[in-house]
């Protein structure tokens, strides 16, 4: 058995699997003290399933912690932003293009050192030791202890990136050092950015897992727990506290992996409806499809693996205005059972639309008898238009799938939606985040750029599988059931012949023998 939870802005989710079978879920209100919510839902589960904390063998949790961190510019710590790259990428020095309250909350400690290599590993320039020595020399006088290193094209040669974390770890044994080439993208700028976001909430993960892991051991449960990171697969909890940034988005991610879960549908198309947004995504052979984009996280840019997904502003706290012809993208969100119409507020609400259309008795009906039927009317129609939009221009190729709704807010579909070519609303779907926390895999992925003329084909996919491997491995896969998803090449022009992007993605299952 095993114990999935996802904690959300508006809902904290949990449910207790046992093989396929969902044996306890809760739905409970987020409290701003996120680990008494989760404290709470584990009560709540054991209690309601009858299981005692001995049959748990793993936990599984989804967090918007870190994420929230960044957006809301809190718990961030100074940080050493290190660019090995001189005597080119001057021009346009680190955290450049940041909002200012973000940069100035780590502190603006820019390094900019010689060294670095060129996408065909010729190198740019030899690293020198006396700007290192001097580097280390002002982390140390200013009480720096995190530092972010990003060299150019490290993807390709980690060397440089290596080379001066580990004199800067000599140096300075507690400094916590954030390499980028770890994070496997190409594109130095929003890699480094990666690396800056993930090194200023490392002390930050320390205490969000430390909480995480007590909470788990007040109720009595001592298996691992795993962390979901937004491809839709795990960490182990050690592995979160040195990538924490790793998490953004895997709100979502458990979404989909949970829709794909209850339906058995690889290929469909999502549809997350919370309190205060629906977020539209897709399933790909059961996993979510990938942005190809840049993503921006708290106004910054970076290049990590984010699912593709769409957030429309319609949930079950969204506002209604004009007359049901607008509808968020305001939202009660949490506040909704003590502001909407039927729970004795005076906001008027989608869920009270939902109640006066008859498709679901919650709270007081007689809260809104006021409500025009052509403000009803209208509003369900804008609510239903908006999902078909934005489901639409979510559609591969824009051929026809099948839609799954879930989450709490799924409700407010009262009728079909002409943009799906079958509608499916699975049991258990207003939890789908949480059981889909529960069913994650250990993933990692490794990127290179290969001149198959210099390196056969064969040989090249080993090679980046491998590392990918590692990775996996390193992050608490079971390594004898460790294979290769997702292969994507991509032929890149102007380059010597044969040069080509090889991405490769891998899973495997817990080793929760080895880990416990």
């Amino acid at each position: 058995m095993r114990i999935g939870i996802d904690v959300g802005g508006t809902h904290t989710d949990a449910v207790i699997l046992d093989g396929d079978e969902v044996i306890s879920a809760t739905k409970a209100l987020t409290s701003a003290n996120v680990v008494s919510g989760i404290t709470d839902a584990l009560d709540t589960l054991l209690k309601d399933g009858a299981i005692s904390q001995n049959k748990i063998k793993t936990v599984m949790i989804g967090t918007t912690q870190f994420t929230n961190a960044i957006v809301q510019r809190r718990e961030l710590s100074p940080v050493a932003a290190v660019r090995i790259g001189l005597p080119s990428g001057r021009g346009i020095p680190p955290m450049v293009d940041w909002p200012d309250d973000i940069r100035g909350a780590m502190g603006e400690h820019i390094y900019l050192l010689h060294g670095g290599y060129l996408y065909d590993g010729f190198p740019v320039a030899d690293i020198r030791d006396d700007e290192v020595d001097a580097l280390i020399k002002d982390l140390v006088k200013k009480r720096i202890k995190n530092v972010a290193i990003a060299s150019a094209f490290s993807p390709m040669n980690a060397q440089p990136e290596k080379i001066v974390g580990e004199k800067i770890k000599a140096a300075i044994p507690n400094a916590r050092v954030t390499l980028s080439y770890n994070f496997g993208r190409l594109g130095l700028m929003e890699r480094e950015n990666a690396a800056i976001m993930n090194a200023t909430l490392l002390p930050f993960a320390d205490k969000v897992v430390s909480s995480f892991l007590d909470a788990l051991k007040n109720r009595g449960l001592n298996c691992p727990a795993f962390i979901s990171q937004n491809d839709g697969t795990l960490m182990s909890a050690d592995f979160v506290r040195a990538y924490p940034a790793l998490t953004f988005a895997s709100g979502p991610t458990n979404s989909l992996r949970g829709a794909y879960k209850l339906t058995g549908l690889k290929d469909a198309i999502v549809v997350d409806i919370g309190g205060t947004t629906s977020d539209i995504g897709v399933l790909q052979g059961g996993f979510p499809r990938e942005s190809n984009v840049v993503i921006e996280i708290g106004g910054v840019r970076t290049n990590f693996r984010m699912p593709d997904i769409t957030a429309v502003g319609l949930g079950g706290g969204s506002l209604v205005l004009d007359g049901g012809k607008t509808i968020g993208p305001l939202s009660v969100g949490h506040k909704l059972v003590s502001e909407g119409l039927v729970f004795g507020g005076k906001t008027l609400t989608t869920t009270d639309i939902l109640v006066a259309s008859g498709g679901a008795k919650i709270g007081d009906v007689s809260k809104i008898n006021d409500v025009p039927k052509a403000t009803v009317d209208a509003a369900t129609a804008t609510m239903h238009a908006m999902l078909d939009q934005n489901i639409e221009m979510m559609k591969p190729g824009g051929k026809d799938m099948p839609v799954i709704l879930v989450g709490g807010g799924a409700v407010l579909v009262t009728q079909g939606l002409k943009a799906a070519s079958q509608l499916q609303r699975p049991e258990n779907a207003g939890v789908a985040n949480a059981i889909g926390a529960a069913i994650a895999q250990i993933g990692a992925e490794a990127e290179r750029i290969i001149s198959y003329r210099e390196t056969p084909r064969e040989e090249a996919l080993k090679l980046i599988t491998q590392v990918a491997t590692e990775r996996a491995f390193r992050a608490g896969a079971d390594i004898a059931t460790i294979k290769a998803v997702d292969i994507e090449e991509t032929s890149i022009p102007y380059m010597d012949e044969g040069a080509t992007r090889v991405r490769v993605k891998v899973i495997g299952d817990l080793s929760v023998g080895d880990m416990s």
